[in-house]
């Protein structure tokens, strides 16, 4: 695409600074998902692959790391909402319903590897990120706050319920998601080795303490 051809498309585009703004994350996903690294992400790549002008992407973000802190951003939605769609469905007990969070935990990251990546693959360094002035400390700290509250509010009605020695719920739910992904990263890797069946529910039983 020629640069004429990119700043027509930029023009044709006033008044849809949403979907815009859409567009160029989900290109940067993309970008990522093909396995693209941080340092490859740059503003003229990413409006590249849009199809407009790199000063157009200036309308919506800063720098890149404000753009890779809208992906990271919205992986973690996605996560979020298939945790809540399997806890939905993991209603007969408090334990079901852990059981299902984390069953759709392990399934996510095997569904999704490239998303996965995004989130725990070290794509994105969010130490790094928190000097930018686009970035900050607020923004990163509440990055994956509403997938990690998921794992504590279950486990918090299974301590309720009886069903879990849990004495610390935030506590445990976060050695519970640090289980989780210990075992979600070395499974793809280890294929030749004679995992038990029944390793992931030993992972929940040992840290959730069901």
């Amino acid at each position: 695409m020629t640069t004429s051809t990119a700043d027509q498309r930029a023009r044709n585009r006033r008044g849809e600074g949403t979907r815009l703004r859409e567009e160029i994350v989900q290109a940067a996903a993309a970008m990522l998902d093909e396995g693209a690294t941080e340092d490859g992400i740059t503003l003229r790549a990413v409006a590249r692959r849009v199809g407009v002008a790199a000063p157009s992407i200036y309308a919506h973000f800063v720098d890149r790391d404000a753009i890779l802190l809208e992906v990271v951003r919205a992986a973690f939605d996605e996560l979020s909402v298939h945790l809540s769609t399997a806890k939905a469905r993991g209603t007969e007990s408090a334990a079901d319903e852990l059981r299902a969070i984390c069953d759709a935990y392990l399934s996510f990251a095997l569904e999704r590897p490239q998303r996965y990546r995004i989130l725990f693959g070290g794509t994105w360094d969010a130490s790094r990120a928190k000097s930018s002035a686009s970035v900050g400390d607020d923004a990163v700290a509440t990055l994956g706050q509403d997938a990690f509250n998921l794992f504590v509010s279950a486990l918090d009605r299974c301590a309720a319920e009886g069903s879990s020695a849990s004495t610390n719920t935030f506590a445990d739910a976060a050695a519970l998601w640090a289980g989780l992904h210990g075992y979600a990263s070395v499974r793809p890797v280890t294929k030749e080795f004679p995992w038990p069946d029944d390793v992931a529910q030993r992972i929940v039983t040992g840290l959730a303490k069901l």
